[in-house]
């Protein structure tokens, strides 16, 4: 692993647990017609892409989904919408700080404000900073306009820190995120389901 210089982590279902299962049984309950295809890991309306790229506000966002819904308020829109969201295991973030020793380490991840304002209160203010601090720099899809598997994101990482694409080793849990960064030819694993990046760098844990 010492062979590259920078490590770039997905987030959620690699470094964070989620569950899209659980979004899609809330959406379900309040009556959102066909749950699994209107989202899901593999398959989402413009309306999600829209969020993740920050063209559309938290409170704009809620509202359309809100109107998919039966009678839903605002609030319990929100709450089936941060549902996916699971535990941080410590695990992992022990294993980024040791990683950070010899490695450049950076957060590139398709999300939203409204997820990453959940993902701070449930960690608190003092957890929070000191995750944001086991990474170089934090890439969030809603801040900069773009979102995996647009090759562009990957490209302006790598420009941005001066990067060349075979010194960079990425690691996402979406086959597709995994073969556009293939095409500009940064190294990567796809983590399936049943993986924890944990198992990835046992001479680290060792």
């Amino acid at each position: 692993m010492k062979k590259y210089k920078a490590i770039i982590f997905d987030l959620g279902a690699v470094i964070l647990n989620i569950n899209y299962q659980n979004t899609i049984d809330e959406f379900t309950k309040l009556k959102v017609k066909n749950a699994t295809t209107f989202y899901s890991k593999k398959v989402q309306t413009d309306l999600f892409n829209q969020i993740e790229t920050g063209m559309i506000s938290s409170n704009e966002f809620l509202k359309e989904l809100q109107k998919e819904t039966k009678n839903a308020n605002i609030n319990q829109v929100e709450k089936a919408w941060n549902a996916m969201l699971l535990d941080l295991p410590e695990e992992r973030v022990q294993l980024i700080k040791k990683l950070k020793n010899n490695h450049s380490i950076y957060l590139l991840s398709n999300t939203n404000a409204i997820h990453i304002d959940a993902f701070k209160k449930q960690l608190g203010n003092k957890k929070w900073l000191a995750f944001c601090k086991l990474f170089d720099k934090m890439y969030l899809s809603h801040e900069l306009g773009l979102r995996k598997p647009d090759v562009k994101i990957f490209e302006y990482i790598l420009k941005e820190k001066k990067l060349k694409a075979e010194e960079v080793f990425f690691i996402d849990d979406s086959p597709q995120h995994i073969a556009s960064a293939k095409k500009i030819g940064i190294h990567c694993h796809h983590l399936l389901d049943d993986e924890d990046i944990i198992t990835l760098f046992p001479d680290i844990i060792l």
